[in-house]
């Protein structure tokens, strides 16, 4: 009897060993099959993703493709033979400014500080050297110099001023290794010995990498003179009409008030007025012919720039700050909507008065202006 409960128990423990490796094996089964699942979902994933890249280049080059507009250089175009927007009635498309009801202040068109710095820049063209003993070098002072280099105590070409006199601006690196860094702090009369190592790739093979000694003479500090009448007449700035300074500051002022009214006027009236409905055609037209302009700019400055050895600009966009031809093509459509509110503002404000354009005096006034 024990030896059938033993063989029954044997039999049992035999039996769930078995069910055990039956559900381990199916636990394994399922296993795989959950991750060939996963294994097939992100496959699945990355074709959609990689097809969703593709479809997302494709479909940009396609949609840049029907945007891209063609330059076009012709000016004239979609204009009338007097100068206006073809085909359209800009008084129905255009709800104009109140333009002959303004406001002006003397702020809006103040030319105080034109005039300021119209005067500052005139007189930083026109420096003066000052000998004065208790004057000191700074960085940023432009300063008159001679001096006399020499290596192993022996002068070398191209090392001596010979008494000329040059004029070196401290902090320009016209000079090699800290030569200018050398000469702060010093005062016109002073000798300065200067000592400085040319570097190992200079131009002239004779002195490269060679330590020298600069014995430098500090002979002025050159200093922004005061505006007055005797700098007008020293300068050679003082006229009929122009004898004083006051005279100086009214006349700019004038020309400074007048551009001022001016821009005032043409960007309040632009800016107060409403395009009903801009034209269509001529907005097209005004991309194309202000892309041409941006072109012909790009090539200008990359000749130029190419010519100095400077990196130019690849590319239309680049030229303009635009991201990429997109915002290229966005800042195009912005600004010829500007131009052609502008164009619209003025023909309506032409057609408004009743203004009429003699075309021979103005070919008459352009061939006498050329």
């Amino acid at each position: 009897m024990a030896k059938d409960k033993k063989t029954n128990a044997n039999e049992n423990t035999d039996i769930s060993k078995s069910k055990a490796k039956r559900e381990e094996r199916r636990k394994e089964i399922a296993k795989d099959k959950r991750n060939r699942m996963i294994s097939r979902i992100i496959s699945i994933a990355i074709l959609v993703v990689i097809a969703g890249v593709i479809l997302f280049f494709a479909g940009k080059s396609i949609y840049l493709a029907a945007i891209r507009t063609t330059p076009n250089s012709d000016m004239s175009a979609g204009l009338t033979a007097d100068g206006k927007i073809d085909g359209v009635n800009v008084l129905d498309s255009l709800t104009l400014a109140d333009y002959e009801n303004i406001t002006i202040t003397d702020e809006d068109i103040s030319t105080d500080d034109q005039v300021q710095q119209d005067i500052d820049e005139l007189l930083e063209e026109y420096p003066e050297i000052d000998y004065n003993v208790s004057l000191e070098v700074a960085d940023g002072d432009q300063v008159n110099i001679d001096y006399i280099g020499t290596i192993d105590g022996e002068e070398f070409e191209g090392g001596n001023s010979n008494n000329a006199g040059y004029d070196l601006t401290i902090g320009s690196g016209s000079f090699i290794d800290d030569f200018e860094q050398q000469l702060i702090g010093s005062h016109p009369g002073d000798d300065v010995t200067v000592e400085v190592t040319f570097p190992d790739d200079y131009d002239d093979e004779a002195v490269a990498g060679k330590d020298a000694v600069f014995a430098v003479s500090i002979n002025g500090i050159y200093k922004t003179p005061a505006f007055s009448d005797a700098f007008l007449e020293k300068n050679g700035l003082a006229t009929d009409e122009i004898r004083t300074v006051d005279d100086y500051r009214a006349y700019i002022a004038k020309n400074y008030y007048e551009d001022n009214l001016r821009n005032f006027l043409s960007s309040y009236i632009v800016e107060n007025s409403t395009v009903n409905s801009y034209p269509k055609n001529y907005v097209k037209i005004m991309k194309a012919t202000t892309k041409a302009n941006d072109e012909a700019m790009a090539n200008y400055y990359s000749q130029m720039f190419a010519s100095s050895g400077m990196q130019a600009s690849t590319n239309v966009w680049e030229f303009t700050g635009d991201e990429d031809e997109f915002a290229y093509e966005k800042s195009l459509n912005e600004r010829a909507n500007d131009s052609v509110k502008e164009a619209m503002v003025y023909q309506a404000i032409f057609e408004k008065a009743g203004l009429t354009i003699d075309m021979e005096a103005v070919k008459a006034e352009m061939n006498e202006t050329n």
